[in-house]
């Protein structure tokens, strides 16, 4: 056989193949390998002692106390005494004024941290006791009399002598609020029977509503925002009522879905109408199914109020048949109106939820990408949350009525990883231990000295529920990098919100009574560093208040440390089962006036 150039091909060459040879090869190297792995994996009963006490030994020093330097921190300049790091009005005009941005949560980058101790204002005293508190606060505390002077004939507050009193007038309530929710469990009759348990009043004044609401057994949520004269949410606290920094603008409210059992607006100048009812599509989520919202002042009862609004009739009817058709495309009914006061009431029915999927529906559903219960910067969108129809037991009427509810494991105990009924009844006996501990280290607990409290990093309220028989409310915070424990807090009657403690709380200086947290620097030192932590737990403890630190051996002595060089009283407790790898701080804050004037 010749190539086509006319050579001799190889036909009589014997070649050894090379795929053969590849294979021996391999095998034969195999086999050596295998002699040797064996050879080294034959541990002897000498070598597994030597490994363990190794193992041992590591752990032992990975587990060594945290020890710091003894630090000390210098005094802010006096005219930090009301601040609020994430709402500060210094840094304003850095946001825009579109739908009032600027006064939603803006927090200082970490180079502009402020690392000293927020100052009481001159002539502070220790706040008035509840429930006396309720009716009246110290002057100085507060020193803002804005509202004394611009709104004196609606009876919201009046300066005599030291103190401000609180009357209990509003602008839309001028005979008194009792007179004013009196009128309102008429037209709800749930909020006599224990139905209605929970509520949030947006823009909430000095949050004479809700402190009236709480001797009929409903928690209110009052919400405004931060301003340079009002200080609606700090006379609020200052009176014993639970209040939190806030604003509807382009995100979403701290909180979960279905969450509130009434909502309320008493002339709090929110347009609900304007940028295709956003604000009112923000109330649908968080409120539970089958809640209330109640609106009172413009264009409610505008046949007869439009010559006192500055406006003409045809106006307010346009606004009010504009509030009605964008509450019906929401799923709300009208449920009953009277005078001032007219209520809706999210339905719980899917046929209206599912005319949502017809096209050319607005407001739309949201896509199932929006996951409802977020609530930590996250963005409005213009799309209904509809209800999860597997947790119809989460509507009003079927959740079990308060104070039943508080014992009882929601359904929504399920979406937790690892949450179940046993686990919560669990949870509500731990804490039931703990806190006949805690009364014993902190005799104060359950007195008229303890009023605002703040479980820092709650799980699912027990520190809480355990503590419902005092007279004080606790403020439950879900860390928004925990799991989503939030609505079973909301569900069992209780209130609380998402935080980050990375970042400063939407709050005043001086408005807790009462921090108590169980392992949060154990949970999360890795993120947040624990001096930023340990002094934003200092800006708003009350001076004389207290803070119960439940942490591992790890932490507690660098906490006690840095407690100290914050001017804090510690002293270290076992726990209630003495176990040496977790201890009890009691911290108190010492009252200490400002001797530093220049800014810092």
């Amino acid at each position: 056989m010749k190539h086509k150039d006319g050579k001799p091909g190889p036909q009589g060459t014997r070649v050894f193949p090379m795929a053969i040879l590849f294979v021996v090869l391999c095998g034969f190297s195999f086999y050596l390998g295998g002699i040797f792995c064996s050879e080294r994996n034959r541990i002897e009963p000498s070598d597994v002692k030597d490994v363990t006490k190794a193992v041992r030994s590591s752990k032992e020093s990975l587990v060594a106390p945290l020890q710091i330097k003894t630090v000390s921190f210098a005094e802010c300049s006096s005219d930090y005494q009301d601040y609020t790091p994430c709402t500060d009005p210094r840094r304003w005009k850095k946001y825009g004024v579109h739908r009032l941005t600027f006064m939603e949560r803006h927090c200082p980058p970490v180079f502009e941290r402020k690392e000293c101790l927020v100052p009481p204002p001159d002539g502070y005293k220790l706040p008035i006791r509840w429930p006396n508190s309720r009716d009246e606060c110290w002057y100085r505390n507060v020193p803002y009399d804005w509202i004394n002077k611009q709104k004196s004939n609606q009876n919201w507050l009046r300066k005599e002598g030291e103190k401000f009193l609180f009357p209990g007038g509003g602008t839309m309530f001028p005979r008194g609020v009792s007179a004013y929710v009196y009128l309102m469990q008429d037209l709800i009759p749930e909020m006599k029977d224990g139905t209605v348990r929970t509520a949030i009043d947006t823009g909430c004044g000095v949050a004479s509503w809700g402190g009236d609401l709480l001797d009929r057994g409903i928690l209110t949520v009052s919400l405004a925002p931060r301003d340079n004269h009002e200080a609606q949410v700090q006379f609020a606290l200052e009176r014993g009522i639970p209040a939190i920094l806030g604003i509807i603008s382009t995100q979403r409210l701290p909180f979960p879905s279905n969450s509130f059992d009434m909502a309320h607006c008493s002339r709090c100048l929110i347009p609900w109408t304007e940028f295709g009812g956003i604000y009112l599509l923000e109330i649908h989520r968080i409120l539970r199914p089958g809640g209330f919202w109640v609106l009172s002042g413009p264009p409610v009862n505008y046949e007869n109020r439009w010559r006192g609004w500055n406006t003409t009739i045809e106006e307010q009817k346009s606004d009010y048949d504009k509030l009605q058709e964008l509450l019906t495309s929401l799923c709300f009914k009208l449920y009953n109106k009277k005078d001032d006061i007219a209520v809706w009431k999210k339905l719980s029915d899917d046929s209206c939820y599912n005319k949502l999927n017809e096209p050319d529906v607005y407001p739309p559903k949201c896509d199932d990408s929006l996951e409802p219960d977020s609530g930590w910067y996250t963005p409005l969108r213009s799309c209904v949350v509809v209800p999860d129809p597997k947790l119809k037991k989460s509507a009003l009427k079927s959740i079990p009525r308060w104070p039943e509810r508080l014992h009882v494991a929601p359904d929504r105990i399920s979406d937790v990883h690892g949450g179940s009924a046993s686990a919560f009844k669990h949870d509500d006996s731990k804490w039931r231990v703990r806190l006949k501990h805690y009364k014993k280290l902190l005799p104060a607990i359950g007195t008229d000295k303890i009023r605002n409290v703040m479980d820092m990093n709650t799980v699912y309220g027990g520190f809480a529920a355990g503590m419902i028989d005092y007279p004080l409310w606790v403020m439950n915070v879900v860390s928004s990098y925990a799991a989503n424990t939030l609505p079973v807090v909301y569900d069992r009657g209780l209130i609380g919100t998402y935080h980050d403690w990375c970042e400063a709380f939407s709050t005043y200086p001086r408005t807790y009574d009462l921090l108590h947290l169980d392992g949060l620097f154990t949970a999360e030192s890795h993120r947040c560093e624990m001096k930023y932590v340990l002094l934003e737990m200092d800006r708003i403890l009350r001076p004389n208040g207290y803070a119960i630190v439940r942490e591992s051996s790890y932490f507690v002595d660098a906490v006690a440390t840095i407690a100290k060089g914050m001017r804090w009283g510690c002293r270290k407790e076992d726990t209630e089962y003495g176990i040496g790898k977790e201890k009890v701080l009691i911290c108190q804050k010492k009252l200490w006036y400002s001797s530093n004037r220049t800014s810092r």
